[in-house]
């Protein structure tokens, strides 16, 4: 039997799947990456794959004068809650489950940028990928975002929230979850993004170095804590892929 599929939708170049492609990858899954930014074409359906990573960027769901693929992005999304397919939406790619699924996206009046204590709701606790989060110390994971869930869509079952973000992970049925934190980074890959959004975050009162900083000193926990989130969603894909077995 071939190996599981996973169709990746990378939105800008420098938001790859880093960490959590890196142990999906190790766990035996084929990830099939396309970067419609660089002149990639999306799928119409995600019928040939076993489960779908839609991961984050600098705009927002609503954003497809800047990046005409986002309505595209979110058909697939839409079409993997109706058919329960194991998808993971990271940042921008919950935002986009979020409007896919009829609720609603807004701009952050407190942002959040570096790392973060993230709070589990009693559902987390009866949760397959989240349950293991509810045990022992909170999480804490990296955030880099300025917008928002502002309404969660009907149906969605609340996980995580955070001090300042209500809406931080949701589960639609029983195999798509959207998480507004950003798993699968560390210190190197946000360095990047630190450079590069120097205007915003000294808006905000950070200094980019001593954030990415921050995030280096808790580097053995994070990819500890967030790579097995990683193996266990890869796990669940593996567990019930749909699509055709191929030779």
């Amino acid at each position: 039997m071939s190996a599981p599929r996973v169709l990746v939708v990378e939105h800008e170049n420098g938001t790859g799947p880093a960490q959590v492609g890196e142990r999906l990858t190790a766990r035996g899954l084929d990830l099939v990456i396309r970067r419609p930014w660089a002149g990639d074409l999306l799928p119409l359906t995600p019928d040939d794959y076993d489960g779908l990573l839609v991961l984050g960027g600098s705009m927002g769901p609503y954003d497809e004068e800047q990046a005409p693929w986002l309505s595209a992005a979110g058909d697939l999304l839409r079409q993997a809650v109706a058919r329960d397919m194991p998808t993971l939406g990271i940042c921008l790619g919950m935002e986009l489950l979020t409007v896919a699924c009829g609720g609603t996206v807004r701009h952050s009046e407190r942002p959040e940028v570096g790392l973060c204590e993230l709070t589990p709701l009693l559902p987390a606790s009866r949760d397959e990928l989240f349950a293991p989060l509810t045990k022992g110390t909170p999480p804490c994971a990296v955030q880099w975002h300025w917008e928002e869930t502002a309404v969660l869509p009907e149906g969605a079952v609340p996980l995580l929230t955070s001090a300042r973000c209500a809406h931080q992970a949701y589960r639609m049925g029983t195999s798509v979850w959207g998480v507004q934190f950003h798993p699968e980074v560390l210190a190197d890959d946000i360095a990047g993004w630190g450079t590069s959004d120097v205007g915003p975050l000294r808006a905000l009162g950070l200094d980019p170095s001593s954030v990415v900083a921050h995030v280096a000193a808790e580097e053995e926990r994070l990819r500890a804590l967030w790579g097995s989130f990683a193996e266990r969603w890869g796990d669940i894909v593996t567990a019930r892929r749909t699509a055709p077995v191929r030779p």
